[in-house]
């Protein structure tokens, strides 16, 4: 069974790896930011739905980020990596190694 939803035109399930492109301005300047981690799940539906993004920098304490799949902000995303996962939420990987991870979503 796959969870997929449609962000900018792009077809994203949970478990996948994915770098959103987001722009902000800042002062007078637009700009721009990628931020790359996996899709832990979706919430909502039609214009009010969400979906959250896990990363673990370099520093290994994870951030999580919850974007509107509608929003302007958005510029693209890409996909790095499909995931293979069998549950809607995959919020269990809060407590996982990056080893256990991968072996797990990325088969």
């Amino acid at each position: 069974m796959s969870f997929k939803r449609t962000v900018k035109e792009t077809e994203v399930s949970v478990g996948d790896k994915v770098k959103i492109h987001y722009s902000f301005t800042e002062k007078d300047k637009k700009k721009s930011q990628i931020f790359e981690g996996i899709v832990l799940g979706f919430r909502g539906h039609g214009d009010n739905a969400s979906f959250m993004v896990r990363k673990i920098p370099k520093s290994n304490i994870g951030v999580e980020r919850i974007f509107p799949v509608k929003s302007p902000f958005i510029e693209k995303v890409e996909i790095s990596k499909k995931g293979n996962s069998p549950k809607a939420k995959i919020y269990y990987i809060r407590d996982r190694s990056h080893k256990e991870i991968k072996d797990k979503l990325f088969v």
